[in-house]
């Protein structure tokens, strides 16, 4: 198991205020010294993040500026701890560490393929083999991760980016603010999203890193039909499906979905933690091999569901990774310098299904926008 070395990262204390020491932090006075800001990214109520190209060197990254006075040190040290060990092709990297006097620096890995849902609605032509091929993705990428003892407890669909735009790109795994480093494999502090969180973590129980192999459950369920579920409009009947694992295949939409894609998500969604799936027993599993995922074409289902059920991210901007690098690639092809930015990806709307009884016919209800699609929706008991 990972041992966490105070001399390598760990508090001090600086005119009676926390701070955050690291033998491979750099100190700037002016961070724009270091890096030329291109375009911002996204942004939240103590973080800012930016594409930056470095100055010495050229290399594109996004840069997340966090303000110190609003920040636990505990929670950024526990994140930077867990990035520095992380080495993984589908695992978003951090690249540096820097200080000035108000803000800490993350230099991230630049990833510009955005959102796993976008892609999906992009695609066109999409089946249970590409869903298998995802998952399969984020299973040896969550392996790795569970193998040197760091549980992500936050795994969701805003949290997998494609690594760039291309058709055949990789996955990514991205924000590790709740990632823990279980030194003895149990854990306690209830942290993730309602929605994907575990019911041991909502019952208030010790847990393991099964919770994690439950998010990839719900993913997985998700990637198949578009929905979720688990959906309620009242917080506290949501809890209690979730704890009851109380969920089912509805028809028509689970229709032409294989009993093997089924089988592999009634293994990664059972009730308790022991008997659910571990990620090596799931990579070993007939649908993520690839044997038994269905061919057939279930684009517009999924794509339609996905739609009606998931609003986009709260924190994005008018620019995304994707888009702020084309932006400077046109202009670098026009020399042109009063190009229009591009104009904001148009909000979907969210369609409220007129009563719980219609589950079979229409998505669900307009509550999974707010349970679902809250980015830093986090709840401690």
């Amino acid at each position: 198991m990972f041992i966490i070395c105070g001399a390598c990262c760990g508090n001090r204390d600086t005119m009676g205020r926390k701070e955050i020491s690291c033998s491979w932090k750099k100190v700037t006075n002016n961070i724009r010294d270091v890096f030329e800001f291109k375009q911002q990214l996204g942004s939240g109520s103590f973080s800012e993040v930016y594409l930056v190209s470095e100055k010495k060197t050229g290399n594109l990254y996004a840069l997340k500026c966090l303000k110190k006075k609003h920040l636990s040190c505990t929670n950024l040290e526990n994140e930077i701890t867990v990035l520095k060990k992380i080495r993984h092709d589908n695992v978003i990297g951090l690249e540096d560490f820097y200080e000035s006097r108000t803000h800490y620096y993350l230099v991230m890995q630049l990833v510009s393929g955005g959102e796993l849902f976008d892609r999906i609605i992009d695609r066109g032509v999409y089946t249970e083999k590409d869903a298998s091929q995802l998952v399969r993705q984020v299973l040896q990428a969550v392996n790795y991760l569970h193998e040197n003892s760091i549980v992500h407890r936050d795994l969701k669909p805003e949290n997998l980016l494609y690594f760039n735009s291309d058709e055949n790109s990789k996955i990514m795994i991205s924000d590790f603010g709740l990632s823990k480093m279980s030194d003895h494999g149990v854990m306690s502090t209830a942290c993730g999203t309602p929605g994907y969180v575990a019911p041991e973590v909502l019952a208030q129980k010790p847990y393991s890193k099964a919770v994690d192999c439950w998010s990839i459950g719900v993913i997985t369920y998700i990637l198949l039909c578009g929905y979720p579920p688990f959906f309620e409009d009242n917080e506290t009947r949501l809890f209690s499906k979730i704890m009851r694992a109380d969920y089912a295949f509805h028809s028509p939409f689970w229709d032409n979905i294989s009993e093997s894609a089924k089988d592999f998500i009634r293994n990664m969604m059972q009730k308790h933690p022991h008997k659910r799936f571990t990620t090596e027993q799931a990579l070993r599993h007939p649908w993520i091999i690839g044997k038994t995922a269905r061919d057939q074409d279930i684009y517009e289902t999924v794509s339609m569901q996905i739609q009606r059920n998931f609003a986009k991210s709260k924190w994005r901007q008018a620019f995304n990774a994707t888009a702020a690098i084309n932006h400077m690639k046109k202009r670098q092809l026009t020399n042109g310098d009063h190009e229009a930015p591009p104009q904001p990806i148009p909000a979907i709307a969210i369609n409220p299904c007129a009563s719980h009884n219609s589950v079979n016919t229409h998505a669900l209800v307009y509550c999974y926008a707010n349970y679902y699609s809250k980015k830093n929706l986090t709840f401690i008991f």
